[in-house]
């Protein structure tokens, strides 16, 4: 049954029974009408818990597997597309055009806000790469937040995968361009078996959307490059956290350059060495867990693996939220 919340009501979501959407919108920016989409799908008991999950960098809201996993754990699910991504872009808008990464601050809020009003008292805070990144400031930048009571952050994009050069000087000088010409656009040096190693139609299990989760995506503007580096100094400074964090990553990075086994049995987007780096740098109860095969969307891996993750996952929640 559709319910209302903020003077606005859920509708049926594309992902089919039981998943219910609710648009959010904000004031305009740069350029100009700016909405968010609010997924959810509540457990089969009623429930005071709840996690909320935030999607990385050209992605979207899909995963079903993992929501009905914290569903059958008791906790009701809810999932952001982000402005400018997946069932949030509009027409006129550049996607996942970001200035600064803390204009998602708006959208997470108004969520969470959302989540209490609804009659939920604990929030697990969840972020896969960009939005793991995104996830981990937001708890730091709000210490006192009454819902939030633990951060799970799947492969977060802490650094850029490249080499020690290129990210004390490359980024750097990208990122002060980007800030200023922020459409000046450069090669993103993506791995283009990634998307084709989780496609149902291509080499993978699963299905999505192939517009709003692209194959490859050759270019990147330098805004975006602007607004991660800024973000991820203040992890490398070594950010304090109030609530427990769990970090995971693959047990390896490769870049391979034709299809074979890396390709389903790794990180090919980031490097799993500068995750745990990070993540260890962050003040605060913090588990920084590899997950044996791992594929950058750890919850996208083969099933033995992912079956790891959600064995790990909640054992641990299990001990942080009573």
């Amino acid at each position: 049954m559709n319910t209302s919340s903020a003077n606005q009501t859920y509708v049926p979501d594309i992902l089919g029974t039981g998943y219910e959407q609710l648009t959010l919108s904000f004031p305009d920016d740069y350029e100009g009408k700016v909405v968010a989409t609010l997924v959810r799908k509540k457990a089969a008991q009623s429930t005071q818990k709840a996690v909320l999950y935030i999607h990385g960098f050209l992605d979207y809201f899909f995963q079903t597997e993992m929501a009905e996993q914290f569903n059958a754990h008791g906790y009701d699910f809810y999932a952001l597309d982000l402005r400018k991504y997946g069932r949030s872009k509009l027409p006129h808008q550049i996607f996942y055009n970001v200035l600064d990464l803390n204009e998602y601050d708006a959208e997470i809020t108004q969520a969470l806000e959302i989540i209490g009003k609804e009659q939920h008292t604990q929030v697990l805070l969840a972020g896969h790469s960009t939005g793991g990144l995104t996830a981990t400031l937001y708890a730091a930048h709000h210490p006192d937040h009454p819902l939030i009571k633990a951060l799970w952050a799947n492969s977060p994009f802490y650094d850029f995968n490249l080499s020690l050069v290129e990210k004390k000087f490359g980024i750097p000088m990208l990122s002060r361009v980007g800030k200023y010409l922020p459409k000046v656009k450069f090669p993103s040096q993506l791995n283009k078996w990634y998307t084709t190693s989780l496609h149902k139609q291509l080499k993978g299990e699963w299905e999505f959307n192939l517009d709003w989760k692209p194959t490859s995506a050759p270019t990147v503007q330098l805004s975006f490059v602007h607004a991660i580096h800024t973000a991820q100094k203040e992890i490398h400074r070594g950010v304090k956290l109030n609530v427990p964090a769990l970090i995971m990553h693959s047990h390896q990075t490769k870049n391979p350059r034709k299809w074979g086994i890396d390709a389903t049995q790794s990180d090919v987007i980031l490097d799993v060495k500068d995750i745990e780096k990070h993540g260890k740098k962050i003040k605060g109860d913090v588990s920084v867990v590899s997950i044996h095969n791992g594929l950058h969307d750890l919850v996208l891996s083969a099933q033995p693996v992912r079956e790891q993750v959600y064995q790990q996952l909640f054992q641990w929640l299990d001990q942080k939220i009573t």
